[in-house]
């Protein structure tokens, strides 16, 4: 008995699968059978009335033109989609559509019924000058207007005369390196004793070998010289940072020193870049109870530094990019670092993460984790090796006190300044301007941790200040930190060619964030900036212009703006 429901059971189950399917082909069929009989109508060889013609072949004018069945299901597919709201099958541009004077697929279906009424119709919007032309499906579409062409605000920016101001001639000791000297590139410099190129020839700037054929991190090396770390349109610039994001990393290890993770990357070319990974997300401000010293490095903010240094024309951060880096592939499986290679683990969420060792933020509480091994950072190519170009490190005079309850002698003591232009090196030459145009910088970028600072050794003290570890800037788009401006309203001294460059980023064709956004555009992980981090640059310019314009008022022009131009710069064309 229990045997015999069982089958009747199978048997019901199997008919009403049958019955289904049935009814699935009918539904399919049915309307294929409507119009075939509306075309061929059996039996009858009369044809159809008008009406019904017309009506059969197009839905009622105004009335919304409803998709077919398999429209409906590419529109599910992809309705999760932001453009998908408004399709040219969506309920909404049928009835825009229809209160237009007809769709495309509709307009030419009331030929039989409403012929006269359509033709008025179209006669009177003629007369009115509202006709208009209607697009049939698949057609091509005519194409927009071209645009008047306009030079981007960047390249414009760059003609301008203040930015083509040359500098002054290069003497024999005024280039870091000269390609002619006897002077023989230290191979361990790239921590490999068998440096060589591709075709197995050896950098060696002594003339044997074409420039053309040294690498581009050598190119930007050999073209560091006094007054710059770059020429204004050294192509060799462009190619080192397309190289940053594209060079196979062929080593990893862990930079000492420093509060925070920061990684050595050699690439298959032997240049190096130090990868800083990101820790917060772009829009993250730093917390407010958090001290500058204990700040989080940003990964986007050395990125944002360099093209900020570039438009300001200073020059003297060095070149770096944003890189989405495989942990696994580019990191872990390239370290020799055995202390780093420890660090790895899988997340509780399938991620690969590490954490290194540093002073803060190297825990696992405080591990940087790819998604699942993907993570973003920036790579800022190496200067010189030390054994070939060494560098001075100078402490900053308005350094912080980096504690928590003392402050600094320059908090306390309003003719500060005073005492440091009695002081080596900023008793002459151009030190003090050089400060200057690194608070300027600073203040820009919110950058609270500039304690030091380094120069060349082998340009002594007339030289310019290397912009270095940017990584605290572009914390705050909500507040700006006024003390980093106080050795400007110290002090009351800026370069003319600094102030000037000022004024003309905050006009209108030529305003800071704007230029800034479209610098930040071209790097491989844009955008780089979280919109109010540009809107606070612009808010921030206008404070500095105002410091400035207090202190000629209280000091005079002639005593405050320092002129450092060999010519007037209405006129300088020339440039290197």
């Amino acid at each position: 008995m229990k045997m015999l429901l069982v089958r009747k059971f199978r048997v019901l189950i199997l008919m009403v699968f049958l019955v289904a399917c049935t009814m699935h082909i009918m539904i399919d069929l049915l309307p294929r059978l409507e119009r075939r009989g509306h075309a061929a109508r059996p039996g009858c060889s009369c044809p159809p009335p008008p009406a019904a013609a017309a009506a059969a072949a197009a839905p009622p004018r105004g009335a919304p033109r409803w998709p077919g069945k398999h429209t409906l299901r590419i529109l599910q597919d992809f309705s999760a989609e932001p453009a998908s709201n408004l399709s040219s099958q969506s309920r909404e541009a049928a009835a825009e559509r229809a209160a237009g004077g007809g769709g495309a697929g509709g307009g030419g279906g009331g030929a039989g019924g409403g012929g006269a009424a359509a033709v008025a119709e179209r006669a009177a919007a003629a007369a009115a000058g509202r006709a208009r032309r209607l697009i049939a499906p698949g057609a091509p579409r005519p194409p927009p207007p071209a645009a008047p062409a306009a030079a981007a605000p960047l390249a414009a920016l760059f003609q301008h005369p203040l930015y083509r101001a040359a500098l002054p001639p290069l003497a024999d000791g005024d280039r870091l390196f000269n390609v002619n000297s006897d002077i023989r590139f230290n191979p361990r410099a790239a921590e490999q004793p068998d440096w060589q190129n591709e075709d197995n020839e050896e950098f060696l700037p002594t003339g044997e070998t074409s420039i053309d054929s040294y690498p581009n991190w050598l190119k930007f090396h050999i073209g560091i010289n006094r007054y710059e770390l770059y020429s204004r349109h050294n192509p060799a610039i462009e190619a080192l940072l397309q190289d940053l994001v594209s060079q196979k990393i062929t080593s990893v290890a862990m930079k000492s020193g420093g509060t925070q993770l920061k990684l050595i990357m050699t690439f298959q070319n032997y240049g190096q870049a130090l990868f800083k990974p990101m820790k917060q997300t772009r829009e993250q401000e730093t917390p407010p109870d958090f001290f500058y010293f204990s700040d989080y490095e940003r990964h986007n903010a050395e990125i944002a530094a360099f093209h900020l240094d570039r438009i300001l024309d200073f020059r003297r951060v060095p070149p770096v990019a944003g890189r989405l880096v495989n942990m696994t592939r580019e990191i872990r499986d390239v370290t020799r670092d055995k202390k780093l290679w420890r660090t790895f683990f899988i997340s509780p969420a399938n991620n690969i993460c590490f954490y290194g060792e540093c002073s803060y933020y190297c825990s696992t509480e405080h591990a940087l984790c790819g998604k699942p091994d993907q993570i973003e950072g920036s790579l800022a190519a190496f200067l010189p090796d030390l054994s070939l170009a060494k560098r001075k490190t100078w402490r900053n005079p308005w350094r912080r006190s980096y504690h928590k309850r003392k402050k600094a002698e320059w908090e306390v003591d309003p003719d500060y300044c005073e005492e440091v232009k009695q002081t080596p090196p900023y008793d002459s030459g151009t030190r003090i301007l050089d400060v200057m145009d690194m608070t300027v910088f600073d203040f820009l970028m919110g950058n609270m941790d500039r304690h030091h600072y380094e120069t060349f050794e082998k340009f002594g003290n007339e030289t310019f200040i290397i912009h270095l570890d940017n990584g605290r800037g572009f914390g705050k788009y909500s507040h700006d930190e006024l003390s980093i401006l106080v050795p400007l309203n110290q002090c009351c001294r800026i370069r003319k060619s600094t102030y000037l460059r000022l004024q003309l980023l905050a006009k209108e064709e030529y305003k800071l964030s704007l230029l800034m956004k479209e610098s930040l555009l071209k790097d491989k992980i844009a955008p780089i900036l979280y919109q109010p981090h540009l809107e606070a640059m612009d808010r921030r310019l206008r404070i500095v212009l105002k410091a400035v314009s207090d202190c000629i008022e209280k000091d005079g022009y002639d005593n405050v703006v320092e002129n450092d131009f060999n010519a007037d710069v209405n006129t300088v064309t020339t440039e290197r």
